[in-house]
């Protein structure tokens, strides 16, 4: 006879497989890294002598981008490609182009919730790194340090996903 608690009867709480097999996510940093930099400063001469002048316009592009590294050791690839093209009457200010990365070990994750982790999470812990490095090469550059606004890598991804199965129904 059931006693309301479960199905079986005895009072004893029953697991799914699911519940059995998945424990808390476990995720390490085995290391990140600077995988890609380009820093071009084409008009410095017309730039440094014209003194401060106007406020550029500055494009920005960030994508982010997983894949697997060592399957057997649960390694997992994540980065973020940055690209940033500032422009001025004068023409091109600066373009820089940077890929920052991170390994990571990443254990006890449902199947489906490994891709988000890896283009969500994972890009939210290298974050404040590239940030830093951009401010820093901008900076080094000759140019004002380009700060960026922290990035909502929840909303990308959703946006970057919705845009995949649009572009698989037509």
């Amino acid at each position: 006879m059931a006693d309301g608690k479960n199905g079986n009867g005895n009072g004893a709480a029953t697991e799914t497989a699911a519940q059995k097999d998945v424990g808390p996510i476990q995720a390490q940093i085995v290391s990140q890294y600077i995988r890609d930099l380009s820093f071009e400063n084409p008009n410095v001469d017309k730039i440094m002598g014209a003194g401060p002048g106007e406020n550029p316009n500055i494009q920005l592009e960030v994508n982010v981008d997983a894949k697997t590294a060592d399957a057997t050791n649960k390694i997992y690839e994540s980065a973020i490609s940055f690209r940033a093209h500032a422009t001025s009457k004068i023409g091109t200010i600066y373009e820089l182009e940077a890929v920052y990365a991170g390994l990571f070990r990443i254990q006890s994750i449902p199947p489906e919730a490994l891709q988000p982790f890896l283009l969500v999470n994972c890009p939210s812990v290298l974050f404040p790194f590239l940030r830093r490095l951009i401010a820093d090469i901008t900076r080094e550059g000759g140019f004002p340090p380009l700060l960026l606004d922290p990035i909502d890598f929840g909303t990308l991804y959703m946006q970057r996903k919705k845009e995949m199965q649009q572009a698989a129904k037509s």
